[in-house]
């Protein structure tokens, strides 16, 4: 299946903007690769689009422009975030020392058809998947697509924890992206872990789905939901197996490292010092993907495996995967330094 862009809303986003602003990006004419739009108090306003930048006007931005926005869309909650009910876009403040907006990122949400398709045959098994990458890499668009074929096609019932109304837009009402997935709101970014549990305890799902899990009571309650047989998807802060592994707040969620003192005679066995790191427990998730960009990943099949390879020094079990442009997947076995245990 070929990558589809099912964003059909952009011109919403766009209506926010003050009227200059707005007739420069329809004029620059790239919306389709259009990632967000910079506006900070005394500076140029700037949109970003995949592989370049462009200034959107020879006049600083003023309060009135950046409250032009505020008055356009929904209220920003704890986290400085906002956006417009049943879109997908986000707008992010910046505040200064007094609590008022000088700055706002308007970043463009969309729901991409065939994301899924690179990593779909894990999807499938029914295993625990946690996505990584940096910022901008389509971590979101995936979990989001992912969230729609488990609900649609696959007939599961998927909840989605939304914690800022990313998967599945602002407003009651969830994005026609998310198809039949049903989504719980979190009311406050710090109770994200307790609404993770009540989604499994009131609302039997076969799936949760869950974006950025950056703490350890996040952590402990993804622990406890894939203790009771439901699938997770989910997102966590990091780029790489190596970055989860040395986090003490999330390594439990690949299985937890532990400094072990070996006897003597085990030691020789395995031809190590007497003191080695190993892997406390079984990873919470079973399969790790790295996204590189919405074309390219490295999946690690067997987390376990890895992470033990990684401790003992050897290269662990993965592989990079393509999209070609004719949307077939392409594999290729990665080698891999690993890091010093």
């Amino acid at each position: 299946m070929a990558v589809t862009d099912a964003t059909n809303d952009i011109q919403l986003l766009l209506a926010t903007l003050p009227p200059a602003i707005r007739e420069a990006i329809q004029k620059a004419n790239d919306q389709d690769n259009l990632l967000e739009i910079v506006m900070d108090l005394g500076r140029l306003p700037e949109a970003r689009y995949r592989g370049h930048e462009l200034f959107l006007s020879n006049r600083e931005v003023t309060a009135e422009d950046i409250n032009y926005v505020i008055a356009r869309i929904g209220e920003f909650g704890e986290d400085n975030r906002a956006g417009i009910p049943r879109t997908l876009h986000r707008i992010s403040g910046i505040r200064n020392r007094r609590g008022v907006v000088i700055g706002l990122t308007c970043r463009v949400g969309r729901a991409v058809y065939g994301t899924v398709d690179i990593i779909r045959d894990l999807v499938e098994t029914g295993q625990s998947i946690l996505l990584l990458g940096k910022p901008g890499t389509g971590k979101t668009t995936l979990l989001r697509e992912t969230a729609r074929v488990l609900g649609d096609e696959l007939r599961k019932r998927v909840v989605i924890v939304d914690t800022s109304n990313e998967i599945a837009g602002d407003g009651d009402i969830p994005h026609p992206g998310i198809g039949r997935a049903r989504r719980m709101q979190v009311p406050r970014p710090a109770e994200q872990h307790n609404v993770m549990i009540e989604a499994v305890e009131n609302h039997m799902p076969e799936v949760i789905v869950i974006d950025e899990i950056g703490t350890e009571l996040e952590a402990a309650a993804a622990r406890t939901i894939a203790e009771r047989g439901v699938q997770l998807v989910g997102t966590a802060h990091g780029n790489t197996l190596d970055n989860l592994m040395v986090n003490p707040t999330l390594s439990d969620l690949v299985g937890g490292i532990q400094a072990v003192t070996l006897g003597d005679e085990e030691a020789r066995r395995r031809g190590t010092q007497k003191t080695v790191l190993e892997r406390k427990a079984p990873p919470t998730f079973s399969i790790l993907v790295e996204i590189q960009s919405w074309d390219s990943v490295t999946v690690y099949p067997d987390v376990a495996a890895a992470v033990d390879a990684i401790l003992r020094g050897e290269e662990p079990p993965c592989e990079q995967r393509f999209r070609e442009p004719n949307g077939t997947v392409r594999r290729e076995p990665v080698r891999r330094a690993p890091i010093d245990a």
